[in-house]
């Protein structure tokens, strides 16, 4: 392995790639050391998935911490908010969690963290990790004794869900989408003590994924589960990603509810505790989510894309919730991770003090019309937003940003478009007032970027 093939599998905020292609035991070992040195770390907390390559890639690491006299905190078969919640409870120098997220099932990765759970991105020490793995790498694997201490995390981590929410007052049913991974472990005990029966949708444990990716941002990844809700007459449904870090939520009707939808139902609950805070949303977000902070008294902030950016935001702008249209949301109160069970506990609560089903409570949001992310292939990513924010400047935009790629916000409509971190792609969101709208602005800025394509 050198040093392009790490360039490869060290992204932005994670490490993720192919195994045992572009990642291996070998590898895993390299960044155990890697890790344990850059934190200069006594104790790391691990956990892992349940991916075929997991436990595997789980010895390997452990043992490269333990070559660095680092003692290893065992927490076994963990989300990765779990993993974030044991750094922070067992006071730990920071953790690792082996996972490749949502990602499909011959790929594995690793997600880093300091102390505090505080996330390691290639802007705070990804790259520095980085190199010293690269010259780990090769080095003589001592097979020596893993200090290791197990730990069962999980009763005390689906405990603490209920210091910012109570059981709902109601007797609701859900559907729950485990995509045969972890949502499986966390969902009996969570919905038991919630007061919620549950009727649970591939709950199997198995690291081959067998009825679908666990990415429930793909449409497709939720058929199963919306019409499972409605054959069941449940009250609604919820479907998690691999790690459990995401959520998102099918109506009674078997209808897909917006993350970005969520973000504002949960900001009023958020603004009855914190009256008049400030409250973080990503810029892909439709903008109904900015008006109902604001309607609330809150104080609305657009932030970057990606949960190290937004943690980051978070404690410098003092928010106390952020949400991000892939079904991310972090609490400052809970030391600002991710918490997919205490915006569960939010949206229940929401249903049965109003007697509301979810498609009602979501109604009133749908005021705009958006076009969902849409990818584009381009090599020259910059020059293609330079040229449009060119082209449209003459429609006198309200308001142009570079926040993250480029937004633009025109009467009756705005896009943002962002360039991956890692692909030769460009990702459009765009939002109107109107169906009609939407479907113009939509030809306008493609023939754009085709054009741009053409003349590149």
């Amino acid at each position: 392995m050198n040093k392009e093939d790490l360039n490869r599998v060290f992204k932005a905020y994670d490490i993720r790639g192919i195994y045992p292609d572009e990642l291996d035991e070998d590898f895993a070992y390299a960044l155990g050391r890697a890790v344990a040195s850059f934190l200069n770390a006594k104790t790391l907390v691990v956990g892992r998935d349940i991916r075929n390559s997991s436990k595997s890639l789980f010895n390997a690491l452990a043992e490269g911490i333990s070559s660095k006299s680092t003692r290893v905190i065992d927490i076994g078969e963990s989300t990765t908010p779990m993993m974030y919640f044991s750094v922070i409870k067992l006071g730990a120098d920071g953790g690792i969690n082996i996972t490749a997220s949502h990602n499909p099932a011959e790929y594995n990765g690793f997600k880093v963290v300091r102390e505090n759970a505080v996330p390691v991105s290639s802007a705070t020490g990804l790259n520095e990790i980085k190199e010293l793995a690269l010259s780990e790498l090769g080095a003589e694997r001592t097979n020596e004794d893993i200090h290791s201490q197990k730990k069962n995390i999980l009763s005390e981590y689906i405990a603490n869900a209920f210091n910012f929410a109570s059981a709902p007052n109601a007797k609701l049913r859900v559907v729950v989408d485990a995509a045969n991974s972890l949502g499986a472990m966390i969902s009996p005990d969570f919905f038991s003590k919630a007061g919620v029966s549950i009727v649970p949708l591939f709950f199997e444990i198995d690291g081959s994924f067998p009825n679908h990716e666990a990415n429930p941002l793909k449409p497709e990844n939720t058929k199963a589960l919306q019409e499972r809700v409605v054959a069941e007459g449940a009250d609604f449904g919820v479907a998690f990603d691999g790690d459990c870090d995401r959520i998102v939520l099918i109506d009674e009707k078997g209808k897909r509810v917006s993350p970005d939808l969520v973000t504002a139902l949960v900001s009023r609950i958020i603004l009855r505790k914190h009256p008049h805070a400030t409250i973080l949303y990503d810029l892909r977000s439709s903008k109904v989510v900015r008006e109902e902070i604001e309607k609330s008294g809150g104080k609305a902030v657009m932030c970057r894309v990606g949960h190290s950016l937004i943690k980051e935001q978070m404690r410098r702008d003092n928010g106390v919730f952020a949400g991000e249209l892939s079904g991310h949301y972090y609490l400052a109160n809970n030391h600002y991770i991710e918490s997919p069970l205490v915006i569960l506990l939010y949206i229940m609560n929401l249903m049965a003090e109003s007697s509301s089903a979810l498609s009602e409570l979501v109604a009133p949001l749908k005021r705009y019309f958006s076009t969902g992310e849409i990818n584009f292939n381009v090599k020259d990513k910059e020059g293609a937003i330079s040229l449009i924010e060119k082209e449209l400047k003459g429609d006198k935009p309200v308001r142009v940003l570079h926040l993250d790629g480029l937004s633009m916000e025109f009467k009756g409509w705005w896009f943002n478009l962002r360039p991956s971190n890692t692909e030769d792609l460009l990702r459009l969101n765009l939002e109107a007032d109107t169906p009609g709208l939407r479907e113009e602005k939509l030809r306008l800025v493609r023939g754009l970027i085709n054009s741009f394509n053409r003349n590149s």
